[in-house]
């Protein structure tokens, strides 16, 4: 990897290091996470421009590959404050961060879900139908990480119609007649990750959504015993926001 890096990163995270400079960790379209020293990052100037989810123009520098490095970063696009009076959408975007903060591994490179999340954070800026957005990003980031659901056909009977839940062990789909007698050790799946039309998803199939995604976002986060890591505690908030009247 070059050591001297420029292009556009979304912020994840940031936390204060040293006097007045924070450690900046923003997603990448080619170089995945990515984290490093930015100098002033702690103070009034660059805290603003330094939210999650907000779109910046960086460069990254350091002497060996091995290093954290060092920022410089101007924005380009400024969400967070847009997003922060909506408490629903402000738990996505929590959500979105923390979960990319866990999942990823630093510098490995993910453009689909670099493009996937940016065009996200943005719909949570006005766009009222995000919550179905929502669940097929979280759809696309478990198809990153190799758990991807195949909700496409029945894994019993094999009919693309009528789809009704998903085996919570090998994430396909069944109908209601594929499930006959075992429907209740099965995950619902909400009808809104499955019709054809753009309707919204309504509050219950967001719940059912975020039910099934979670389960398993929670295997992709734990796949044995020496690496176990829980789903970030934004993402475990979010049904509960996400079930209150706005």
């Amino acid at each position: 990897m070059s050591l001297d890096w420029q292009g556009e990163g979304i912020v994840l995270a940031t936390r204060p290091h040293g006097e007045g400079s924070a450690i900046l960790t923003v997603l990448t379209p080619d170089l995945g996470r990515l984290s490093g020293l930015i100098r002033g990052g702690s103070g009034r100037r660059l805290t603003p421009v330094l939210q999650p989810g907000n779109r910046l123009r960086l460069t990254w520098k350091a002497r060996l590959e091995t290093q954290l490095g060092t920022f410089t970063a101007d924005p380009v696009r400024a969400r967070a404050g847009l997003i922060m009076a909506d408490r629903q959408a402000l738990a996505a975007l929590s959500s979105v961060c923390a979960l990319l903060m866990a999942c990823l591994p630093e510098r490995e490179p993910h453009p689909a879900l670099f493009e996937a999340s940016d065009a996200l954070l943005e719909a949570l800026v006005g766009v009222k139908d995000w919550p179905l957005l929502y669940l097929k990003w979280e759809l696309g980031l478990l198809e990153e990480l190799g758990f991807g659901l195949d909700l496409s056909r029945c894994a019993v009977t094999g009919a693309s119609q009528g789809l009704a839940f998903v085996s919570p062990k090998s994430g396909r789909a069944v109908t209601w007649e594929g499930a006959e007698g075992w429907a209740a050790k099965l995950l619902p799946l909400p009808a809104c990750l499955t019709r054809s039309t753009g309707m919204a998803a309504s509050p219950q199939e967001m719940q059912e959504g975020l039910r099934l995604t979670g389960h398993f976002l929670a295997r992709a986060l734990a796949p044995d015993a020496a690496h176990h890591r829980e789903i970030p505690a934004a993402r475990q908030r979010l049904p509960e926001i996400c079930s209150r009247q706005t």
